[in-house]
């Protein structure tokens, strides 16, 4: 017999995040080579994946016909 796992309707304890150090209920969790787990929260994985903590002159010199070697 097959079991399907629904993400809405299971429930998840309360931890922190390893980013910022928020208490959250809704988390993503990542296995390290390591073997170490690590839980981030929505938040900074949307601020991650956006480029939040890039430069704000930051440009990709290819859009401009420059192809750095």
């Amino acid at each position: 017999m097959i079991e399907s796992n629904d993400p809405k309707e299971m429930e998840k304890t309360a931890v922190r995040c390893s980013e910022c150090d928020r208490e959250m209920t809704h988390y993503n969790n990542f296995l390290s080579p390591s073997n170490e787990m690590r839980n981030v929260c929505w938040e900074c994985l949307q601020r991650e994946e956006k480029g939040f903590f890039a430069k704000r002159d930051f440009h990709r010199s290819s859009r401009r016909g420059v192809i750095p070697r």
